[in-house]
C-alpha cells in the first residue's frame, strides 16, 4: 500500500518579552535550554528541561525567582548542566500546539529567546499552527518545509541522527561495545539527553512495529 509523503516544517519562534523562559534565555545568552517534555496542566503547564550553561547556578536561581515558575526541582546537576522539572502558570508555547492539533517533536531547543521547532503534519494543520502562533502574538519564521514518508516521520531528525550514531558506535551490539556515557561523549550531549532521546525513539519504533502486527 502506498503512503503519500507528509510535510515536515522547521520553524524558529521568537518568544515574546515577558514570557519567563524567553526572558531567562535572553539574560543568559551562553545557555541552551532543551525541552525534553512539556504538558498542559490544570492551571498552567509542567515540563522537563535540560540546561547547559557556564552559569548553571545563576540560571537555576532565575527559575526559582520568576513569578511564572511555581516549582523548579533540580533532578540532576553537573558542571555545566542541570535537569530541571518545572511547573509554570504561563505555558505560552504549548497553547498554539493545542489549538492547532499539531504534534510537537521533542526535544526542542531554546536559545537567546528563540525556540526551534520541527513539526510534521498535513498542510492544513501546519496552516492552523501558523494562525495560532499569530493569534498568540508569537513571531515565527519558516526555515524549511520538506516532504517525508511516514516511515521517515516515525522518528524526529534528532532521534534518527542519534540512533544512527548509536548503531555505528556499537551501542546496540550484543555484547554492547559502547556505553551510554561513551555515546554521550561522542555526540557531545548530556547523558540524560541521550538516554531520553533514545528511549523515545525506541518507544516509537516498538509501537509502530506492534501496530503492524
Amino acid at each position: 500500500m502506498y503512503l503519500a509523503p507528509v510535510p515536515r516544517a522547521k520553524l524558529t519562534l521568537r518568544i515574546p518579552e515577558g514570557v519567563w523562559i524567553g526572558d531567562i534565555s535572553r539574560r543568559h545568552p551562553d545557555s541552551t535550554f532543551r525541552i525534553l517534555s512539556a504538558l498542559p496542566a490544570e492551571a498552567g503547564g509542567v515540563g522537563l528541561v535540560e540546561v547547559e550553561s557556564d552559569g548553571v547556578e545563576a540560571v537555576l536561581a532565575a527559575f526559582r525567582a520568576n513569578d511564572e515558575v511555581t516549582e523548579a526541582h533540580c533532578l540532576h546537576r553537573a558542571d555545566r548542566e542541570a535537569l530541571v522539572q518545572f511547573e509554570t502558570t504561563n505555558p505560552l508555547l504549548l497553547l498554539p500546539v493545542q489549538g492547532s492539533g499539531v504534534p510537537l517533536e521533542l526535544p526542542f531547543e531554546i536559545r537567546e529567546g528563540k525556540a526551534r521547532w520541527t513539526v510534521t503534519a498535513p498542510h492544513d494543520r501546519l496552516s492552523a499552527l501558523g494562525d495560532q502562533l499569530t493569534a498568540f502574538d508569537i513571531p515565527f519564521d519558516v526555515e524549511v518545509v520538506s516532504e517525508v514518508t511516514p516511515a521517515e516521520s516515525l522518528l524526529t531528525e534528532t532521534q534518527r541522527d542519534l540512533v544512527e550514531r548509536a548503531v555505528v558506535a556499537g551501542y546496540y551490539d550484543s555484547p554492547r561495545t559502547c556505553s551510554l556515557t561513551e555515546l554521550a561523549e561522542q555526540v557531545d550531549a548530556a547523558k540524560s539527553t541521550v538516554s531520553e532521546t533514545l528511549h523515545r525513539a525506541e518507544g516509537a519504533v516498538m509501537k509502530a512495529y506492534l501496530d503492524r502486527e
